[in-house]
This record gives C-alpha cells, sequence and structure tokens, in this order.
C-alpha cells in the first residue's frame, strides 16, 4: 500500500497536476464554467416551466430556457479562443479570436440547421447539442491566432498607429480561419459538424453505459482523494453531460421518456438526485463521523466541516483527512464504484427511482432538497437513503482505524511530555 501511495505522490499525481495546469484544458476548463450564470439561469427556468404543466396561461418558460441553456455553445465557442489568448499574452488579438471562433462556429453548424429546417435561433446546436463543435472551432480559432501572436505587416519603427497595424495584422489569421470554414464546410460540402460530433458520440454513449458511469465516477473519487480538482474533467464530462440532460428534457416533453431510453449520467442525478451527498465521494456521513469521533482533533474537523458540506461543498472535509490519507483514500474510492451501481440497477435495470428529466444545476443545494425536486418522487427519496446508509457502511471501518490511529498518536504524544 505504500508503496502505491509513494507512486501516486511521486509520480502521477505530478503529471495529472501538469495536464490540469496545461493552457489549452485551462482554457477549454475556463470557458465552460465562464458560462455556468447562464446554465444556473437556465435551471431556474427550466425548473419554473413545470408551472407551465398547471398553469398554461402563464409565458412559457422555456423560451427563457432557450435564451440561457440553449445558447451555450455560442458562448463557448467565443470565449475558448478568447481565453486562449489571455493565458498566452497575447491580449490584443484575444476579442478577433473570439469574433473568429465564433463565425467559424457558425459556418460549421449552417448546413445542419438548413437540412433540420429550424427556423431562428432554436437548433440544438447552439445550446447543448454543439458543445463539442464549439469546443472543435474554439480550439482551432485558438490554434491558428497564437500561430500569427507576434505577426506583423510593419517593421517595428514603423509611423502607422498601433491599432491601424492591429487591424491589418489581424485580416491574416481571420481570413485564413474563415476561408477554411467556407472551403471546407460550404464549397467542399464537408460535413464538418456530423463528423466532430462522430469522433466524440463513442465518448458520450461510453459514459452513458453501465460500465463507463461507473468508471467516470470512480475516476472523479479518485483523483479528488489526491487532491486534484475534478474539475480537471470538465472539458471531457460537462458537454455529455449537458446534452444529456437536454436529451432527457425533450424526451420528457415529448412524451417518450422511458428508464431504458433516459440518460442517466447527467449533472442532475450526480450532484442533485442520488450520488454525491455533502460533495464529491459521498462525503456528508464521514462529517458526522468526525463530529462524533472520540479524537478531539477530528471532533473539531468534523463539527468545522459540517455547514459546507450540508450544501455539497467537502473541499474541508477532502483536504483536512481525506487527501493523500490512505485510511480514507480507499473508502472514497470504493464510493466511486459502489454507488454508481446501486444507482443505476435501481434507475435502470430495477426502474424504482426516476431518472431525472430536469435540468438542476445547483449542486449547493441540500441533498434531499434537490431530490425531490428533480425526481420528484418518494421512490427517489428512498434510493437517496440507501445511498446514504451505504455509504456510511463503506466510511464506517476505514474511519474507526484512522480515529484509532489518531487517538493512539495523541496518547502517545501526551505520554512524551
Amino acid at each position: 500500500m505504500n508503496n502505491l501511495i509513494n507512486w501516486l505522490q511521486n509520480s502521477f499525481s505530478p503529471k495529472m497536476n501538469k495536464i490540469n495546469n496545461n493552457v489549452w484544458v485551462v482554457s477549454i476548463k475556463d470557458s465552460i464554467m465562464q458560462t455556468l450564470p447562464f446554465i444556473f439561469l437556465g435551471s431556474v427556468f427550466c425548473l419554473l416551466a413545470i408551472l407551465n404543466d398547471y398553469f398554461p396561461n402563464l409565458p412559457s418558460f422555456w423560451t427563457p430556457f432557450g435564451w440561457t441553456m440553449g445558447k451555450i455553445s455560442l458562448f463557448v465557442a467565443f470565449l475558448i479562443p478568447f481565453n486562449l489568448m489571455e493565458k498566452k499574452r497575447l491580449r490584443k488579438q484575444r476579442l478577433i479570436a473570439g469574433m473568429s471562433s465564433l463565425i467559424l462556429f457558425l459556418i460549421v453548424v449552417t448546413p445542419q440547421v438548413e437540412f433540420d429546417k429550424v427556423i431562428g435561433f432554436g437548433h440544438t446546436s447552439l445550446g447543448a447539442g454543439g458543445m463539442f463543435i464549439a469546443i472543435f472551432c474554439g480550439i482551432f480559432t485558438g490554434y491558428v491566432m497564437s500561430l500569427f501572436g507576434k505577426f506583423s505587416f510593419f517593421k517595428e519603427d514603423s509611423v502607422i498607429p498601433d491599432f491601424v497595424r492591429s487591424w491589418f495584422d489581424a485580416m491574416l489569421p481571420i481570413a485564413i480561419i474563415i476561408c477554411t470554414g467556407w472551403i471546407v464546410v460550404l464549397i467542399m460540402k464537408v460535413d464538418l459538424y456530423n463528423a466532430v460530433l462522430s469522433i466524440f458520440m463513442p465518448l458520450s454513449t461510453f459514459i452513458q453505459s453501465p460500465f463507463g458511469f461507473i468508471i467516470v465516477m470512480f475516476i472523479y473519487c479518485f483523483l479528488y482523494s489526491m487532491g486534484i480538482s475534478s474539475w480537471v474533467l470538465t472539458p471531457v464530462t460537462s458537454p455529455v453531460f449537458l446534452a444529456a440532460i437536454t436529451a432527457n428534457i425533450a424526451m420528457a416533453q415529448a412524451g417518450t421518456a422511458t428508464a431504458a431510453n433516459l440518460n442517466l449520467a447527467t449533472s442532475s442525478t450526480i450532484y442533485s438526485a442520488y450520488l454525491w451527498v455533502g460533495g464529491i465521494g459521498c462525503t456528508l456521513p464521514l462529517v458526522i463521523m468526525l463530529i462524533r469521533s472520540k479524537a478531539k482533533k477530528l471532533s473539531a474537523l468534523g463539527k468545522a466541516c459540517l455547514v459546507p458540506s450540508i450544501f455539497n461543498i467537502n473541499e474541508p472535509v477532502v483536504f483536512g483527512t481525506i487527501a493523500w490519507n490512505p485510511y480514507l483514500m480507499i473508502p472514497m474510492w470504493i464510493q466511486g464504484i459502489v454507488l454508481p451501481i446501486v444507482t443505476y440497477i435501481f434507475t435502470k435495470v430495477i426502474p424504482f427511482a426516476p431518472i431525472p428529466t430536469l435540468q438542476f444545476e445547483m449542486w449547493y443545494c441540500p441533498f434531499p432538497i434537490s431530490t425531490w425536486i428533480t425526481t420528484g418522487s418518494i421512490s427517489g427519496i428512498l434510493l437517496l437513503v440507501v445511498n446514504i446508509v451505504i455509504s456510511a457502511t463503506i466510511w464506517y471501518p476505514f474511519f474507526k482505524a484512522y480515529e484509532a490511529q489518531e487517538i493512539k498518536a495523541l496518547n502517545e504524544q501526551e505520554a512524551a511530555n
């Protein structure tokens, strides 16, 4: 076990942190996170849309939902190259890069919009359905803009004003980006939209499979137990989760939603309905155990972590007791395997509890309130209770071993004094 911890700490963790701090990864991650206010607001409108079922004379809340959550791909397409230029210290190009990427994105999605005959701004590609397209366009634009970041048609001692020089210097990379999209998509008729989606479709299919769902949840817990933020997975998981809940909402509205065809791996399922009570790894039961601990140090830490944990903020308990602690790292890994299995069985195999068809990204809402909001069912609450009991059962023996070790160390320290 010590060899494993040493390898994780000295080899694996530094490499993961290097990836986590890569400028391209950080730019994509930050860009998606910067759309969260729109996603949160979209969640509110999605929640309010329930009222339309009971009060048909009210204006449809799906309209503002479409103008917030339904436009996030547009935002991401702009933000990725914008943030990349900022981080590469090419600030003069950031607005141009964002606008160029936005145009390229619209070029790429145009053939699909025309094929689907969707009038106005209602096409799914502008929302969660186009996230991978937006990321692709943002990365391509960022790459081209980076190549020409220090390019200039003019010499350093040129008498032409700087703002005029920047206009002309920006024209070449803009032309390369737009003309590439024009030639490839509109002249050569390459279906770039579906080509990009086809690359990422296996990833989405895998994550929605029982094995993929378990693997992703385990990776969340595995990385977090080493102090590596799960946000490192945002560029991979967020587009999948958002597209999945959007599809669930569409099926629910069409009346075709069943346990068999609904997507289980969504943020609503993971953070609000069934899994991460107290935060990733279902740490609220551990916090309660810490509060009741006979070791004063652990009890004090548990009391300090209680309020944040109720609101699913578990950084204090993770970095205070779990991270790089072999006693508690292992049960956190087990949580990432067992709880997804139980949730999958009782939602997909045995449709006991409902799969959320409501977008609810407010992960800080306490359980079981969030479970009731996302499922609206007693069976959903019961499945949550089952998961909490299982989680506590997993934590307990490891916690007691850790507590005994802490008490022993304290007694030895007092005896030495």
